[in-house]
């Protein structure tokens, strides 16, 4: 098998891509990441492509030194997936995906190995090396709760609709689009306590949990709401300070079991007796940005019978200072393709209100991480989810975050849980797509 040598590409255009490719002088064309500084193995080049030919893989990428990396699955296909400084592509196999492709393949300013690398994913296996085949040389240096709000930066725009595009092209290929959501939940039922539900799982946050169930109980509606508190087993004053509001609004519920993550308190609180029809988040880092949010969030979730809504935030410090990015609107979610391109990335943004009918019906996945993405998929499949773009809550960013500063083990770990998330929900997408088409 003969390798090429490796090749840096001057940028991620098709045009480019489609050139190394068709140009290549051996069956094995070797990519670097210019973004990387990074030394490379003696062996590295052979061990990919003698990998990439034992496998019949498509592609091959591997870990580094001091920098494991995670499993590719069908569910990996947002555009961010870290193959590291180094993947070895199948030139014949590239070939034939691109050839496929033809006249009708697309001109892209950014998106070209994202293309290819889907490409190839369909026909064949993308594979990871578990051994360190260079060392760990990083792309990108800043901690996770920085990079997690690039997708919804208005300055790359454009660059998110060609990702877009490209992820919506490779899942109509596969048999896993899906048309507009239109169906709605059931008209509301009887035998709900309250008409409204604010939601506040809550471990150790003793310096918070005051402010965000004060934040809760100013909500000012003609309706009926309660404030369930899901208090986790904390160990340090939050218990305390959640007994301090003697409202009988609000109401704490402490699990039985020690097991619960977040997920898990969900469940304790929409599974409640005490839970109205519609339950709406509030974390316990967090506030409303002001006395009308439950009452605007409550009449578009019944007025238009959403099974769920997410509505958009400002990211605010500790003493609630606007700081970066600021207004966090998910501007990407279309009513004819959100529900699409919620596969390429990580998350449907907040508040989210959900329909407690519905809701129950799924559950949310005892985890801590992911349980709001897991649900917002499944509800996706079927049901319209409805979306506000004015800012209505204030996302506190601190030091005491779960996600401001995550150790790259427990990033990999996230990331490969929401990936195997996106293979199940593809999965089931492709199925009821079949089922569909071969009814008569």
């Amino acid at each position: 098998m003969q390798i090429s040598p490796v090749q840096y590409p001057k940028d991620h255009s098709s045009r480019t891509v489609r050139d190394l490719v068709f140009n290549a002088s051996g069956d094995v064309l070797v990519l670097g990441d210019t973004r990387r500084s990074s030394e490379f193995s003696p062996w590295a080049l052979e061990r990919l492509a003698r990998v990439l030919a034992e496998r019949s893989a498509g592609l091959v990428f591997s870990d580094a030194s001091g920098s494991p990396r995670i499993d590719y699955q069908k569910g990996s296909i947002r555009d961010d997936f870290d193959l590291g400084p180094l993947v070895a592509v199948s030139v014949p196999r590239a070939r034939s995906v691109l050839e496929r492709a033809g006249a009708a393949g697309p001109e892209l300013r950014w998106g070209g190995v994202y293309d290819l690398r889907l490409r190839l994913s369909e026909a064949y296996p993308i594979v990871r090396v578990p051994e360190p085949l260079s060392e760990a040389g990083e792309s990108d240096p800043r901690a996770s709760g920085e990079r997690q709000f690039d997708y919804v930066d208005p300055r790359q725009r454009e660059y998110q609709v060609e990702m877009e595009a490209i992820a919506t092209d490779h899942l109509r290929r596969i048999g896993a689009y899906l048309p507009a959501r239109t169906r709605r939940a059931d008209p509301p039922a009887s035998g709900f306590p309250v008409a409204a539900s604010v939601v506040i799982p809550v471990r150790n946050r003793e310096s918070t949990i005051r402010d965000a169930i004060g934040s809760a109980l100013s909500q000012e509606a003609d309706f009926q709401f309660n404030v369930i508190v899901v208090d986790n087993h904390s160990t340090d004053g939050t218990g305390g300070a959640i007994g301090s509001f003697p409202d009988p609004r609000v109401i704490r519920i402490v699990p039985k079991e020690t097991c619960l993550g977040i997920g898990g308190c969900w469940n304790q609180a929409v599974l409640s007796g005490a839970c109205g029809r519609v339950a709406v988040q509030l974390d316990s880092d967090d506030l409303y940005a002001d006395s009308h949010v439950l009452a605007n969030l409550v009449r578009q979730m019944t007025d238009n019978r959403f099974a769920m809504l997410v509505a958009s935030y400002t990211t605010v410090d500790f003493g609630l200072k606007e700081t970066a990015p600021g207004l966090v609107d998910h501007r990407e979610w279309t009513r004819e393709n959100g529900h699409n391109n919620v596969l390429r990335i990580n998350g449907f943004g907040a508040p989210r209100a959900f329909d407690v009918g519905v809701v129950r019906r799924f559950g949310f996945p005892n985890v801590s991480y992911g349980e709001d993405y897991a649900v917002g998929l499944r509800i996706s499949r079927e049901y319209e989810i409805g979306r506000v773009f004015d800012p209505v809550y204030l996302c506190r960013r601190w030091e005491g975050n779960s996600d401001s500063r995550l150790p790259p083990e427990t990033v990999n770990r996230y990331n490969a849980y929401k990936d195997w998330l996106r293979t199940g929900e593809i999965e089931a997408r492709i199925a009821m797509n079949s089922r569909e088409a071969a009814s008569p």
